[in-house]
């Protein structure tokens, strides 16, 4: 068990057939999280494969991250929340000085939080593809834009994925205090993984 804190940065490989569970300490936190295959780390998720092979853009209870091969990474096997978020991205100071003005432009950002994560790795820019949102909110709206709005979380809440092979997993506990993804005040959260030989 490791408390991931406001705005930090964690990985692991978790070993197929382990479990990596995420609470959310205090609510309405957005963690950013990628995947890679840890024997090859050019299989990775794939947000298009993954939403054609379940059909919507949100994942829950049975979803299966698959990855830009089809093949399945993790599965959701339990989520205490029901809705989380593949289309939003990570935030990074290009984003964050066209959507909220060049002041951000210092703000630290998950992509930068990715990047040093997966420098450990031998990862680099070029690696970094689009990611899962867990806990965020990010409604379609009538007129086909996207809402980033408060979460759907609330303290305590959790969501596990078992990993379908052996897997690094990269994960951002968002920074952003620009829009209510993490009710402007980022906060700490706790990664479990369990189980396997």
């Amino acid at each position: 068990m490791t408390t991931v804190a406001a705005r930090a940065a964690w990985s692991a490989v978790v070993r197929a057939g382990q479990t990596l569970t995420l609470t959310d300490l205090k609510g309405n936190q957005a963690v950013d999280f990628l995947v890679y295959d840890a024997l090859d780390t050019a299989v990775r998720y794939s947000a298009p494969d993954t939403i054609q092979a379940q059909g919507g853009i949100f994942l829950t209870t049975g979803s299966v991250l698959l990855s830009n091969e089809h093949t399945p990474l993790m599965t959701v096997v339990a989520d205490e929340v029901g809705r989380h978020d593949t289309v939003g991205g990570a935030c990074s100071k290009e984003s964050n000085t066209l959507r909220y003005g060049h002041h951000t432009w210092s703000q630290h950002a998950c992509v930068d939080n990715f990047l040093a994560e997966g420098a450990r790795y031998g990862l680099g820019k070029r690696d970094l593809v689009s990611n899962v949102n867990w806990y965020m909110n990010v409604p379609v709206e009538q007129d086909g834009t996207l809402g980033i709005v408060d979460g759907l979380s609330s303290p305590g809440l959790r969501v596990t994925l078992r990993a379908e092979r052996d897997v690094l997993v990269l994960v951002s506990n968002c920074p952003q205090i620009n829009n209510p993804c993490n009710g402007f005040e980022p906060t700490p959260v706790e990664l479990t993984v369990a189980g396997g030989a």
